[in-house]
């Protein structure tokens, strides 16, 4: 095996498929057996860890830095409640629709925020997501304003399974969406593109030097992280029957940028891991104090990016290495 083969093979074996996400699948269909009175919070989880693998490929993946990306999920939210309001309701459907509209509008604009990096990136896209969640505060006829959008109904998923109070048909229905992205996304990281993708992150100038275009690609990256957070805008809306300007909001994409941060960067299961922390630790330990769960976060924060390089999951690796070399008979 020839050493200019390793870096290739070392990529691409990190997306193979592993135990732990058939652990993580097998915890998730336990869950909707087992705390049925929770299945409305544990939707609410799976639609994050959807918002989270979509921002992990755009920064993840493809280095991109984005204060913006709560705007794909509103507008995936926004077009469930107004295709709905209109009077079309297939739930499937919709969330094509919402995903073709995020896509749509990642391809406009990317081309033109992808040419920045770095703090200049970081300015406009906040910037942008402050200019999008005023103009819907204003838009009151089209966001509905503080109110939101009343009165949206979704028929039947697939004209048999209802939507009901308790969650039940919404947690199904959103943990199947999520396995088949996450299925995608898989294989995009393992194809040339996600190599791609990987190799302008590390050094983007070396890509242009050896002859690849590297703003092509990174729109594409764009394009397809914004469809994907546009689905789970889609869902929220269908799992709450309600959409209001809070998906719009600056803090949707900080506590995407910290879940991924907490889980870890650049793998796909950061997701799996850090949205679930984050919202479960948010929901039960606000019910204890509402006042100080964030400074439970920031210590966690604060914890994982001084002591633990690549969220839980560089943690967890990190023991798994430093026990598994401590046992007899190993090489040190």
């Amino acid at each position: 095996m020839t050493t200019n083969m390793l870096p290739k093979q070392s990529i691409l074996r990190r997306h193979e498929w592993r135990l732990g996400e058939a652990v993580w699948l097998v915890v998730a269909i336990a869950c909707y057996f087992l705390f049925p009175q929770y299945l409305s919070v544990g939707t609410s989880v799976l639609i994050m860890v959807l918002l989270v693998l979509s921002y992990d490929i755009l920064l993840g993946f493809a280095g991109v830095l984005s204060l913006s990306h709560a705007v794909f999920f509103g507008l995936g939210a926004y077009m469930a409640g107004w295709i709905s309001l209109a009077g079309w309701t297939e739930p499937v459907s919709i969330v094509l629709v919402a995903a073709v509209a995020g896509a749509v509008l990642a391809a406009l604009v990317g081309p033109f925020l992808l040419r920045l990096t770095g703090l200049p990136l970081m300015m406009v896209t906040l910037a942008l997501a402050v200019l999008v969640y005023e103009a819907g505060h204003k838009a009151t006829r089209i966001t509905g304003g503080d109110d939101g959008l009343p009165g949206i109904q979704f028929a039947p998923i697939l004209g048999v399974f209802e939507w009901g109070l308790g969650g039940k048909t919404s947690y199904v229905y959103c943990l199947v969406w999520l396995v088949l992205i996450f299925i995608v996304l898989k294989r995009l990281v393992a194809s040339p593109l996600g190599i791609m993708l990987q190799g302008i992150r590390e050094n983007a100038a070396r890509m242009r030097l050896i002859g690849n275009r590297v703003l092509p690609h990174l729109t594409l990256a764009y394009v397809i992280s914004g469809a994907v957070a546009a689905i789970a805008g889609a869902l929220f809306t269908q799992a709450n029957a309600f959409v209001g300007l809070g998906v719009f909001a600056l803090d949707t994409s900080i506590d995407v940028l910290v879940m991924l941060v907490l889980g870890g960067i650049g793998s796909l299961h950061g997701a799996l891991i850090g949205a679930p922390v984050y919202m479960l630790l948010k929901h039960f330990s606000s019910q204890v104090n509402p006042f100080y769960w964030m400074l439970i976060i920031g210590v966690m924060l604060i914890a994982v990016v001084m002591f633990g390089r690549g969220g839980f999951l560089g943690i967890a690796g990190a023991l798994v290495r430093r026990f598994g070399s401590d046992k007899p008979g190993r090489a040190p």
